[in-house]
């Protein structure tokens, strides 16, 4: 298996189950974004024909992180893009996370839909200080500046829950994409 670009979802998948530590983590690595330590972590428990479900291997990953304690999870927070943005701007997103914007259509606001995610994203990262989560996939820039909104007022601590169950949501999206891409190539 030839090795991949970090963060990429592109390379034709394997069993988990079958993939040398190298190669599973270069496959892997990038479902949590820049987290490569979970497909590491996972990959030193163990990885077994069970795992090579996208459901069972969701769930073990989401499970470590969730094992991982609230400094780990704000990192990883931390590590994820502010939506619509850094797509504008032109700073690096993993070709994930490119994606899955462009799939929204965030590359594609109106002047003042820019400015109102500009105007939100600044006032979420101050507030919680972490970048506003969501899994875009299916979501039009509507619902998700509508969910945005919404979020901007949780408490701190519902917020956080939140943005990690959208991290594993993203996650879970992820892996299903690498499964069916593996199911193609089979």
């Amino acid at each position: 298996m030839q090795p991949f670009e970090r963060g990429t979802m592109s390379a034709p998948a394997s069993a988990p189950s079958t993939l040398s530590e190298a190669d599973f983590v270069g496959l892997y690595g990038g479902v949590y974004e820049h987290s490569r330590w979970v497909a590491e972590g996972l990959y030193a428990q163990g990885i077994t024909k069970a795992d090579d479900v996208s459901a069972a291997l969701a769930l073990r990953m989401a499970k470590l992180v969730e094992a991982s304690g609230p400094e780990r999870q704000l990192e990883l927070l931390r590590l994820h893009p502010e939506l619509a943005g850094k797509l504008k701007v032109g700073e690096e997103l993993t070709a994930s996370s490119r994606s899955e914007q462009a799939g929204a259509r965030l590359d594609q606001c109106s002047p003042e839909e820019f400015a109102r995610f500009q105007e939100l994203n600044e006032f979420y990262r101050i507030r919680f200080g972490f970048p506003f989560i969501i899994a875009v996939t299916g979501l039009s820039r509507a619902d998700i500046l509508a969910a945005f909104e919404a979020r901007a007022k949780n408490p701190i601590a519902a917020e956080f829950r939140t943005a990690l169950d959208e991290v594993h949501k993203i996650a879970r999206i992820r892996l299903d994409a690498l499964a069916r891409q593996r199911d193609a190539t089979a």
